[in-house]
């Protein structure tokens, strides 16, 4: 199946019971069981419920995958891959990522004795990093804040001849305009809370993986952790997706269109979006995605927090806040709001400075997302 197929189909046959084509709620904490240690294969909704298993089948068809994990938060599924690895392992990061994988990988991780580089968005980069103990690297392509992209073949490539596991992180490009496992990719990691959500309305993390053996320790670590979203939660998640791809499409175009905008405005300095033909990244997203995204970032002509600020009141349209991916177009100052838990000193050096401005762009008419961001830029 195709993927505008798959986001309506995907793990969710009609109702055995009253043929209801949209998948039940099944708003219960335990099951009744038969006998002793003879369950119809669930026993308490922590280890498993039917309504999460539909949304974890039905994302691992999404991506390629065999194998899904549901999460509480993006988080929590995060934490949860690192929780399969030991203090001593070596872990190969971008640089640019999100604050809070960040801080889970400083704060929480890194004292318990994991060892974390972080590299900039070059194959050669990762490579060059590998020690005798490095295990994992970690990308996230596009990257947040800065709408880089990394090669997942070449570094899946090069991480399979040193038996080097590799996650991406494909919040911001969704199954729909990419497809991690198939360039050699060992896990993919969402937050679903973005755009496969996609209203901002709930939160959600995911795992999409082959291997087997990897997925069943760390489905012993979701059920001993117990970071799994409720019934109503995986509900949600799965009337999202029924939407995504076509909402992918429409922030796809609205982007390409405000990403021109902005790259001609002389209020703006630099603008970061692959589906620029004069962004560095526009080759290689024409090589490993199959859509551009909806996520811009910009700098702001002599920016900083006070400018930032004087220009986020004149929108109208536009709200300042976190998060991204849904519907309704969103503003942030990572230096401040999403990525403020990294020291200063590290963000400058990756390229967050006070005049860069992350845009999630949404589905509304572009027209009047143009005018809006015209209106506050000409105020500045």
């Amino acid at each position: 199946m195709k993927i505008k197929t798959k986001v309506i189909h995907a793990g969710q046959e009609p109702d055995k019971t009253t043929g209801s084509v949209i998948p039940p709620v099944y708003l219960t904490s335990t099951y009744r069981q038969e006998a002793v240690s003879m369950h119809k294969g669930f026993e308490y909704s922590r280890t498993g419920n039917p309504t999460r298993k539909v949304l974890e089948d039905c994302l691992a068809e999404l991506e390629s995958g065999s194998l899904a994990l549901a999460f509480a938060s993006g988080m929590a599924a995060e934490h949860a891959v690192l929780s399969t690895f030991r203090p001593g392992d070596h872990i190969v990061a971008c640089g640019d990522m999100y604050g809070g994988t960040y801080r889970l990988f400083e704060e929480v991780f890194k004292p318990m004795g994991f060892e974390f580089s972080y590299v900039g968005w070059e194959a050669s980069e990762f490579t060059q990093s590998i020690k005798e103990n490095t295990k994992l690297f970690w990308i996230e392509s596009p990257t947040n804040p800065l709408i880089r992209l990394i090669d997942i073949r070449a570094v899946a490539d090069a991480a399979a001849q040193k038996r080097i596991r590799v996650v991406v992180d494909n919040t911001f490009a969704t199954p729909v305009f990419q497809q991690p496992l198939q360039l050699g990719a060992d896990l993919v990691i969402h937050s679903t809370t973005k755009y496969i959500g996609g209203h901002s309305d709930l939160i959600g993390g995911a795992l999409i993986l082959n291997d087997r053996e990897w997925y069943e320790r760390i489905k012993f670590i979701q059920n001993a952790v117990g970071a799994v979203p409720g019934a109503f939660d995986s509900w949600l998640m799965l009337r999202g997706i029924k939407t995504l791809a076509v909402r992918m499409k429409q922030h796809e175009e609205n982007a390409l269109k405000i990403a021109a905008f902005l790259e001609e405005h002389p209020k703006v300095s630099e603008v970061s979006y692959p589906g620029l033909e004069s962004s560095p990244w526009y080759e290689l997203a024409g090589r490993q995605m199959s859509g551009f995204g909806g996520m811009v970032s910009f700098k702001l002509k002599g920016g900083d927090l006070d400018l930032a600020n004087k220009f986020f009141k004149k929108l109208k349209v536009i709200a300042l806040a976190e998060s991204l991916g849904g519907v309704e177009s969103l503003i942030n100052y990572p230096a401040v709001m999403t990525h403020g838990s990294i020291p200063e000193e590290k963000r400058l050096a990756i390229g967050i400075t006070g005049d860069l401005i992350r845009l999630s762009v949404g589905i509304e008419d572009h027209g009047d997302l143009i005018g809006d961001l015209s209106r506050a830029l000409s105020s500045l």
